[in-house]
């Protein structure tokens, strides 16, 4: 059998050139703030369920709180998607994560059963899209956000 590594580089280098394209850093931008657009949205159309939200974890005034989260899941998810001050975007949603993660997903405190394994799953997954965030600027502080 011969070694052929030409086949081998010819993908690489699509793979490289897709995951590369600017289309699919905005596409996977997008995906990577999609809870922080959808959020503030139903918020937006269901503002007395957004203020019951805020009241169910005791951030009072319900309706100051509401406004605020909406205006910073979404502006935050603009600087991470447009690229203007994309690091600080990005870095503000790896804590308001964090922060929402330890308020919302107290996993620790439920009793064994299906809802303590939710709630584990999802603070860690929790965890993940901080990381991920902190990635993004990361990248975005050392190469730039046109690179």
């Amino acid at each position: 059998m011969t070694n052929h590594p030409l086949p081998l580089n010819r993908g690489r280098v699509f793979l490289t050139e897709l995951v590369a394209a600017p289309a699919t850093r905005t596409v996977a931008l997008l995906a990577l703030c999609a809870a922080y657009i959808q959020g503030p949205l139903t918020k937006i159309v269901d503002f007395t369920g957004a203020m019951a939200e805020m009241d169910h974890f005791g951030l009072h005034p319900t309706a100051f709180f509401a406004i605020a989260v909406i205006v910073f899941e979404l502006t935050a998810s603009a600087m991470v998607v447009s690229g203007i001050g994309r690091w600080a975007g990005a870095l503000a949603l790896a804590g308001f994560t964090l922060l929402a993660t330890f308020i919302a997903l107290r996993f620790w405190e439920l009793p064994p059963g299906m809802d303590r394994m939710m709630a584990t799953n999802a603070f860690f997954e929790h965890l993940g899209l901080a990381g991920a965030f902190v990635i993004v600027a990361a990248i975005d502080l050392t190469k730039g956000a046109g690179k």
